[in-house]
C-alpha cells in the first residue's frame, strides 16, 4: 500500500492500511491512523497527528510551518481527525505559540481544492469548504458550516454552527450560528434554511431559530437590547441559546 517512490521518514508512525503514493513524502513526527490514503506528490511535515479514513489528493501540503514572521521553530502541532477529504492543492499550517500550539481539525469534512487554513485556525466537523477559499490564522470554523468559493475569512474571525458564507463572502466580523452570509464585506442575508431542513430541524426549531434573526437583524434593536430581548426564547430553545451564546462571546462583534 506504500509506493516504493514515496520518502517516509523513520521517525513517522504509518498505521496498517494506510496508502501512500508515489513522491510523496511524509517527515519525522507525523502518525497516519488506518485506512488513510495519501495520493501522490503529497507533502506532510510534523508534529503531524492525522486520523483514520482521511484522503489527500495530490500535491496537499499538509503540517507546514506557520506563515508567521514570529514563527521560531517551535513544537506546535497539526491535528486532523477521521473522515476528512482534501482535494487537490490544499495547504494546511501548524500552530504559533500565540494561542495553545495546535491547529485542529475536527471530522468528516470536506474540503475542496487550493483551500488554505492557516496556522492556529480550529475547525469543528461536517463542514463544507468549496475551492480557494481562505481562512486566516487563529479563525474558528463551527460545525456543518458551509464556506463556498474563494470566500476569506479575516483572522480571528469565528463562523458558527451551520452558518453558510455564499461565494466570494469575505467574513471580517463573527457570523452567528445558522445565518447566511454574503458580499465584501460580508452581509447577513437570512437563515441557512435549506441547510437546517437538510439537516432535519423540525419546523418549530426552524422558527424559533427565525424569530431570534428578526429580532436581531429587523427589529431596530441595538445589540444588547437584541439579547435581553432573546433571553427568555433562550432558555426554552438550545438553537436560540447557541446564537446567544455565541454573540455574547464575541470579540469582532458580528455581521449586522
Amino acid at each position: 500500500m506504500i509506493d516504493p517512490r514515496a520518502v517516509i521518514d523513520d521517525g513517522a508512525e504509518i498505521a496498517d492500511g494506510v496508502e501512500i503514493g508515489p513522491f510523496s513524502i511524509i517527515g519525522p513526527d507525523v502518525k497516519i491512523g488506518a485506512g488513510t490514503v495519501v495520493g501522490p506528490h503529497v507533502v506532510i511535515k510534523g508534529p503531524t497527528t492525522i486520523g483514520e479514513n482521511n484522503h489527500f489528493y495530490q500535491f496537499c501540503s499538509i503540517g507546514e510551518a506557520p506563515q508567521d514572521k514570529s514563527f521560531n521553530n517551535e513544537a506546535t502541532r497539526l491535528e486532523i481527525g477521521n473522515g476528512n477529504t482534501f482535494r487537490e492543492c490544499c495547504t494546511v499550517n501548524r500552530a504559533t505559540v500565540k494561542d495553545d500550539w495546535i491547529t485542529a481539525i475536527g471530522d468528516d469534512n470536506w474540503i475542496m481544492a487550493y483551500v488554505h487554513i492557516a496556522h492556529d485556525c480550529k475547525v469543528g466537523s461536517h463542514t463544507i469548504m468549496a475551492n480557494a477559499v481562505t481562512l486566516a490564522g487563529h479563525v474558528h470554523i463551527g460545525d456543518y458550516a458551509v464556506l463556498g468559493g474563494f470566500s476569506k475569512i479575516h483572522q480571528f474571525c469565528r463562523v458558527g454552527d451551520h452558518a453558510f458564507c455564499a461565494m466570494d463572502s469575505g467574513v471580517t466580523r463573527d457570523v452567528p450560528p445558522f445565518v447566511t452570509v454574503s458580499g465584501m464585506p460580508a452581509d447577513p442575508h437570512g437563515l441557512n434554511a435549506v441547510g437546517l431542513r437538510r439537516r432535519d430541524f423540525s419546523r418549530q426549531q426552524i422558527q424559533a431559530i427565525r424569530h431570534a434573526y428578526r429580532v436581531l437583524y429587523r427589529s431596530g434593536l441595538r445589540l444588547e437590547e437584541a439579547l435581553k430581548e432573546l433571553e427568555d426564547d433562550a432558555r426554552q430553545s438550545p438553537e436560540v441559546a447557541a446564537m446567544v451564546g455565541f454573540i455574547r462571546d464575541t470579540h469582532r462583534s458580528i455581521v449586522r
